[in-house]
Parts: structure tokens; C-alpha cells; sequence
């Protein structure tokens, strides 16, 4: 015999309504990997938002408040990488979580912000969410 929820179905939809989506920011300028995370973090239940480089996430960044997690690669052409992009969010908003993501770069501990967290390249779509939902505390 299946056994529901104690919760009626009534205060579920209630809650979902009332729950503000999460929103994330994906930096990343290759146009098929931005496409792959996207889809990652959208099946995952979250409204993604992208950029191709850092100045188009600073600007999204300035007009939606919303923004919970940044997910940003290091390699990126523009006026910074990855990297810089992450610490200038963090001193900007500490709020924001961060997801960094490189093939290429492994930094080390103390280049990261506080508030981010790294993921090498190749990663697998169920660590990414894993990493996604430890970061924003949605478990």
C-alpha cells in the first residue's frame, strides 16, 4: 500500500507557490557547455540566468537582485576570469554563493572566496546538483 505525506496536498501547493524560485547565474563562454549547465541547473528546479563572460554577469548581476548562486568557469575571455569574477561578487554581495568550475585551473584553497565552492572539469550533471543544493542549503 502506498502511504502519502502527512501534509495535505493543499499546504504542499501552498508552499510551493509562496517559495520564491532560486535563481542562478551561469558564466561560462562556451556556448554548449553554458547550454549543458543551463539544462543541468533548470532540471534541477532552479531558474537559470546566463552570461557569456564577466561583464554581461556583472550586468545581470546589477539588475537582478535575485541572483542566489553564481556559477562561473575560471577560463573566460573579457575584462576578468573566473576567478576575479568570483571575489568581486563575493565582496559585492556576500550573500551570493559561488560554483567555480575549470578543465584547466585547479586553484588552490585560499584563491577561492569563502562563500564558493570548485569543481573540476569534466563534472557529472547529479555531483553538479549535489554541489548546487550543499551551496544554497537546499537538501
Amino acid at each position: 500500500m502506498l502511504r502519502f505525506p502527512a501534509l495535505p496536498i493543499i499546504e504542499i501547493a501552498e508552499e510551493l507557490l509562496t517559495k520564491p524560485p532560486i535563481v542562478v547565474l551561469i558564466v561560462e563562454d562556451d556556448p554548449l557547455l553554458r547550454m549543458l549547465a543551463t539544462d543541468v541547473v533548470s532540471e534541477a528546479g532552479y531558474v537559470a540566468l546566463e552570461a557569456g563572460d564577466a561583464d554581461q554577469a556583472l550586468a545581470l548581476l546589477q539588475a537582478r537582485p535575485d541572483i542566489a548562486l553564481l556559477f562561473t568557469d575560471i577560463d573566460m575571455p573579457g575584462s576578468m576570469d573566473g576567478l576575479k569574477l568570483a571575489q568581486s561578487v563575493s565582496d559585492r554581495r556576500p550573500p551570493i554563493k559561488i560554483l567555480i568550475v575549470s578543465g584547466q585551473v585547479r586553484p588552490k584553497p585560499s584563491d577561492l572566496p569563502s562563500n564558493s565552492r570548485f569543481v573540476a572539469k569534466p563534472y557529472r550533471s547529479a555531483a553538479l546538483v549535489g554541489e548546487l543544493r550543499a551551496l544554497l542549503g537546499d537538501t
